[in-house]
């Protein structure tokens, strides 16, 4: 069967297509790697124009500017973090429901979560635009770097509410299994910013002004086509309630609040890192902005994998096909092993080219192609951190995800990395990440298998 999204319909009466839970059946493998196949297309596009972005404003020939937008880039990791968590809540209830034939509550959820989602995003961004400067100032911005970083946050920022709906929306499209319009939320907006990011930079001459007004854009255009797809194609969004919103706020907070916690032990162990390179200057927080962006670029397909899997995992978990939650996990570990290889082998070989196309020198091109050659090694054990937490997201062991990778960002980064830059540099600390990941990957994937066989032992009980 196949499992792409279904032709629009004909008439505005047409009912949905996709109602059933059709990840319950069929090759799990396959249902894997279609899923990450089409969320990696739209997620590592916008990596790729975030990417683009850091290029053109490298081009500016200024090193203050690549260092404050990578400030900026932290704090707006921890806020998109916290939409991610969101996301993922509403996405999994929503899935849950579908696997259980359930589609009333199923719309009534997509509404609430939607309605929820878009209010706590712009109550996030607003003290942090207040307060930006001062935190700017804490994680070691100075002079023209924490100016470049305040006007970049200040411009960008207020558009969260908008990315935060639209991360919802596809996270809709996902749970009803419709790959192909969840990935044209973020494909589409890329383009949009691919192609408006060179015009405001160079043609208006407007410089890093210019990136984070094409930022705001490009968080539009993702809601405008998350709505396209998950209202009026599938019909899955009802008209929100303020009863209903107010009474699903306790369930979708059950799963959210723990995967925002979750999520954010990221961007704070990102930013205790850069706090601790800041002290090596400008041009090594330049080469933690590259490979900031590199990063994601390479290893987008872990991400889009993460956010795969919790669909899969949901409705096997509603039909209770335990069997098939263990089958999807082994899939996903094998998939990024093997991912991992192919990418650390491309950018073993293409570092230099990687330092030529930035223009990067000294001490910010010895960093890159460090990293390039070995700290790349890390994402193994991160894709396997990001499974492990997707599938205890949607197995009801949110908790479990809260530990892993606050642990990592703790226990897993703090002393490598303050060690390894106290004796090694900037390359210690790199390598300090690589040890933190390796130590708290392997006990995710461990866990993941243990909380599996443990519901399928209650529900043999029961």
């Amino acid at each position: 069967m196949s499992i792409t999204a279904p032709n629009e319909p004909t008439a505005p009466s047409t009912p949905p297509v996709q109602d059933r839970a059709i990840f319950t059946r069929g090759s799990v493998l396959r249902h894997v790697l279609v899923m990450t196949s089409t969320g990696s297309i739209g997620l590592i596009s916008v990596f790729l124009v975030d990417f683009l972005s850091l290029l053109y404003v490298s081009r500016l020939g200024d090193p203050n500017l690549t260092a404050g937008v990578g400030y900026a880039s932290q704090i707006l990791f921890v806020v998109i973090s916290v939409n991610i968590g969101l996301s993922i809540a509403v996405s999994a209830l929503v899935a849950r429901q579908l696997g259980a034939n359930n589609r009333p509550a199923a719309e009534r959820l997509s509404a609430s979560g939607l309605t929820q989602v878009m209010i706590i995003g712009a109550l996030v961004a607003l003290p942090i635009v207040i307060w930006r400067v001062e935190i700017l100032e804490r994680i070691g911005a100075t002079g023209a770097v924490l100016d470049t970083a305040s006007l970049f946050l200040m411009i960008s920022l207020p558009a969260n509410f908008l990315m935060a709906g639209g991360m919802a929306l596809s996270g809709i499209l996902r749970a009803v299994g419709d790959a192909k319009r969840s990935m044209y939320i973020t494909l589409i907006g890329a383009l949009v910013t691919a192609v408006l990011d060179p015009v405001l930079i160079f043609g208006f001459h407007l410089g890093v002004t210019g990136a984070a007004i094409t930022t705001v854009v490009s968080r539009l255009v993702w809601m405008i086509v998350g709505i396209r797809g998950a209202v009026y194609v599938h019909k899955l969004v009802a008209w929100p309630r303020a009863k209903a919103v107010l009474s699903d706020l306790a369930p979708i907070m059950t799963i959210a609040l723990p995967v925002i916690l979750t999520n954010i032990a990221a961007p704070v162990a990102n930013i205790y890192t850069m706090r601790i390179f800041s002290e090596f200057g400008s041009e090594v927080i330049a080469a933690f902005a590259i490979i900031d962006r590199v990063t994601p670029v390479a290893f987008g397909v872990l991400f889009a994998m993460s956010s795969a899997v919790g669909p899969i995992v949901s409705q096997n978990y509603g039909a209770k096909l335990f069997p098939r939650v263990r089958d999807t996990l082994t899939s996903c570990y094998a998939v990024a092993g093997a991912y991992v290889a192919l990418v650390w082998a491309a950018l073993f070989f293409g570092s230099h080219a990687i330092v030529s196309l930035f223009g990067a020198q000294g001490e910010t091109a010895a960093l890159v192609i460090f990293f390039c050659n070995w700290g790349a090694t890390a994402w193994f054990f991160l894709g396997c951190i990001f499974t492990a937490n997707a599938a205890f997201n949607n197995l009801g062991f949110p908790v479990l995800s809260t530990v892993f990778n606050w642990g990592r960002a703790t226990l897993g980064t703090i002393p490598f990395v303050t060690l390894g830059a106290k004796f090694w540099g900037p390359t210690g600390g790199l390598m300090g990440i690589v040890a933190g990941a390796a130590l708290f990957g392997g006990f995710a994937v461990m866990t993941s298998y243990w909380a599996t066989t443990r519901l399928a032992s209650r529900a043999q009980l029961s």
